[in-house]
C-alpha cells in the first residue's frame, strides 16, 4: 500500500470560496438535493454540486501518468468505481488504444450523459456490491466517491475493490491534516458521509486489508 498523487492539481487549479458555501444558500437544502445525483449535481447550479461537467480533456494527464505508473497496456482491464460521466476512462482508452475499460455508477443522470463513446462500457452499479469476478481486473481505481458512504458500506466497498483487483488499485477520498482542511471540508463539501484525518483513512485500509494505493485531496 502506497501513496501517490495523481491529482492533487488538478483539484487544486479550482479556487473556492468556503464562507460563500455555507451563508448563500441553505446548505442542507443544497446537500439534499446534491445527495439525488441527478441533474442537479451534475448539470444545475455550482451550489448543488459540479455546476456543469462537461468534457474538456483534462484528465487525460492523470490517465497518462497511471498508465506510466502501472505499466498498463492494451488488452488488461480497468474498472472505474463511481465513473461518473467517465472522462478519466474515456482517457484510458484513448492513451492505450485496446485496453477494456469498464464503469459503474448509483447516478442513472451521468451513466446516461457520459462520454458516448465508452457509454456501453458503463453499468448501474454500487460500490459495496461491485457486480465483477474475483481477481478480474489489472487496475481498479476509485475518484472522490467512498467517503460518500456510511462506514459500514465504506468498508464493503474497500474490501470490494480488493477482491475484484488482481493487484492493481487506486483509491482517493477527500480528507484533512489540520484544522482549517477540516473546517474547510465540512463548509465545502455536500455528499460526503465518511469524514476521516489521513492517518484515520490509513488506519481503515490496513484494517480492512486493503492493499492498493491511495492518495487524498484537501481544502486548504
Amino acid at each position: 500500500m502506497a501513496y501517490i498523487d495523481f491529482i492533487g492539481s488538478l483539484h487544486n487549479a479550482t479556487k473556492r470560496d468556503y464562507i460563500s458555501r455555507v451563508i448563500s444558500d441553505d446548505k442542507a437544502e443544497c446537500a439534499a438535493i446534491a445527495k439525488q445525483y441527478d441533474y442537479d449535481y451534475w448539470d444545475g447550479e455550482r451550489k448543488f454540486g459540479y455546476g456543469g461537467y462537461h468534457y474538456d480533456g483534462r484528465w487525460k494527464s492523470v490517465a497518462e501518468k497511471m498508465v506510466e505508473y502501472y505499466g498498463l497496456k492494451s488488452g488488461q482491464r480497468i474498472l472505474d468505481v463511481g465513473c461518473g460521466m467517465a472522462h478519466l476512462l474515456y482517457e484510458f482508452s484513448q492513451v492505450v488504444p485496446g485496453i477494456e475499460v469498464k464503469g459503474i455508477d448509483i447516478s442513472d443522470y451521468a451513466l446516461k450523459h457520459a462520454k458516448e463513446e465508452i457509454r456501453d462500457s458503463l453499468q448501474y452499479g454500487k460500490a459495496q456490491e461491485i457486480p465483477f469476478e474475483d481477481n478480474f481486473f489489472d487496475l481498479v481505481i476509485s475518484l472522490t466517491t467512498l467517503h460518500n458512504l456510511k462506514v459500514f458500506d465504506l468498508k464493503r466497498a474497500v474490501q470490494e475493490i480488493e477482491r475484484v483487483s488482481k493487484g492493481n488499485s487506486y483509491i482517493m477520498v477527500e480528507s484533512f491534516r489540520n484544522d482549517r482542511e477540516e473546517v474547510n471540508m465540512l463548509y465545502w463539501q455536500l455528499t460526503c458521509a465518511s469524514y476521516y484525518s489521513v492517518d484515520e483513512w490509513e488506519w481503515l485500509y490496513k484494517e480492512w486489508g486493503y492493499t492498493g494505493d491511495y492518495s487524498f485531496i484537501f481544502f486548504e
